[in-house]
């Protein structure tokens, strides 16, 4: 069996993988037990070498690999570069950082106490096509970089993003066996995280792949990390600079081709100042260039698969029957969706209350922002919001009402490797990145000494 990788933009097949037998995998993990006996006692020091050497070829690369990521999936060629560069960057960060976040920490006691960090052995790694370097690099270099070694199933139509991340590890010296990617299809997961030197599962991807893989983790007792989806709030109250604003929802929105779980979803904006920010959303959004990513001056390519395309033409279809208004855009060809803005959306309508992974923004009228925080919490996930007010104190005391693992005010929503990333309700638990990203796959070991 193979699967097959193909340009979004061209329809075109550009790569054919094939899935490894049940051997083949029995082999890989055995290749990471003996990798991680010899990995965790190296130094940070050694650790932070390689890392740093993996950011450089990242970054000598990056037009190259940036290709390869529109290629796969479609998102525009500057857009695959930052995310290559971000990855680096992330590599850098947990290479200067990760031996400070793992210091023993002492306790105030009246005997020596304290508690030590270990690594514990394999991650298991179910990552999502939408940001195939990143999504990989920012659980990788945590967990390598405290010692750990990590398997990865990649998304079946970014194979070829997964074998060369594979490859710049081995190229920055890494041994083999630290990172490896498996080619394997959904049947083979549950063998994996049952092996013994899987020590946890981190899965960045859908509310369903999400709940599968979690239950197969609580079946065999491993720790698991679940980054899902997300329906996020962009809240616009009357007090916020509008032309910013909307600025910022378009890039929220649009960026990817809407493909991103913290992508901005319900534009929940108050009655005031509604039919302005509609208006000059709508605008912004007529101006998006859309065509071959690879073209200079594009600035949204295609989705990156037809079903994603089907479903979201389905969303849009629905949503409008059930009473949203069209205001711009709708067409699609093939997997190119026109970007697109319906208004008048209710707590009924699918358009809210399903996530909508791709180019389509939708505006919740509230009544005020008391309205709209309680419209923003009436979800099942809760993954990231945004908040407009040019009252910095009022976006403090609000943002803290709001029911989500991150929230930003007058800011793009985005991940930093210096600040817990996660979400809460149905968007998935556990935390990536900063101190306590780096610890969510580690013993930590209390010592007492009498």
């Amino acid at each position: 069996m193979i699967f097959k990788s193909i340009n979004p933009f061209s329809q075109e097949v550009i790569a054919e993988h094939e899935i490894l037998t049940n051997a083949q995998i029995n082999q890989k993990l055995h290749i990471s037990e003996t990798a991680f006996q010899k990995w965790k006692t190296t130094s940070f020091q050694e650790r932070a070498d390689k890392m740093q050497k993996l950011a450089h070829i990242l970054r000598v690369n990056k037009v190259k690999l940036g290709m390869l990521i529109t290629n796969e999936m479609g998102k525009i060629l500057s857009e695959s570069i930052a995310e290559v560069e971000k990855s680096a960057e992330n590599c850098d960060f947990y290479s200067e950082h990760a031996e400070q976040m793992l210091k023993e920490e002492i306790y105030d006691t009246p005997f020596k106490s304290m508690s030590v960090y270990d690594p514990l052995g394999a991650v298991f790694a179910i990552m999502p096509w939408n940001y195939p370097f990143w999504q990989v690099l920012r659980y990788a270099a945590p967990a390598i970089m405290a010692g750990n070694v990590t398997l990865l199933k990649h998304a079946p139509n970014v194979i070829g993003c997964a074998k060369a991340i594979e490859n710049a590890f081995l190229e920055a010296g890494f041994p083999e066996g630290v990172f490896q990617q498996i080619v394997m299809d959904i049947p083979q997961v549950e063998s994996v995280i049952a092996a013994d030197i899987v020590c946890g599962v981190t899965l960045t991807g859908s509310e369903m792949a999400g709940s599968s893989v979690a239950s197969l983790a609580g079946k065999h007792i491993k720790k698991s990390v679940m980054e899902l989806g997300g329906s996020d709030a962009f809240i616009v109250l009357n007090d916020a600079n509008l032309e910013n604003a909307v600025t910022i929802a378009t890039q929220s929105r649009m960026l990817n081709a809407g493909q991103a779980c913290i992508c901005a979803k319900r534009f929940i904006v108050t009655e005031k100042v509604a039919d302005e920010f509609a208006a000059l959303f709508a605008q912004k959004i007529q101006s998006i260039q859309q065509g071959n990513p690879l073209q200079q001056g594009i600035q949204m390519g295609p989705l990156a698969r037809l079903d994603i395309a089907n479903k979201l033409a389905d969303q849009l279809e629905k949503s409008l029957h059930q009473g949203a208004k069209l205001i711009v855009g709708g067409e699609r060809e093939d997997c190119n969706f026109q970007p697109t803005l319906i208004d008048f959306v209710d707590s009924n309508n699918i358009a809210f209350q399903e996530e909508t992974f791709g180019p389509l923004a939708t505006i919740i009228r509230a009544k005020d922002e008391n309205d709209a925080i309680a419209i923003a919490n009436n979800h099942r996930y809760g993954l990231a919001a945004s908040l407009w007010t040019e009252d910095r104190e009022k976006g403090l005391q609000l943002a803290r009402k709001i029911e989500a693992g991150n929230v930003f005010v007058n800011s793009l929503v985005r991940s930093d490797s210096r600040i817990p990333f996660g979400g809460i309700k149905k968007s998935g638990y556990g935390r990536e990145l900063g101190a306590i990203g780096i610890k969510e796959f580690m013993n930590m070991k209390s010592v007492i000494i009498q």
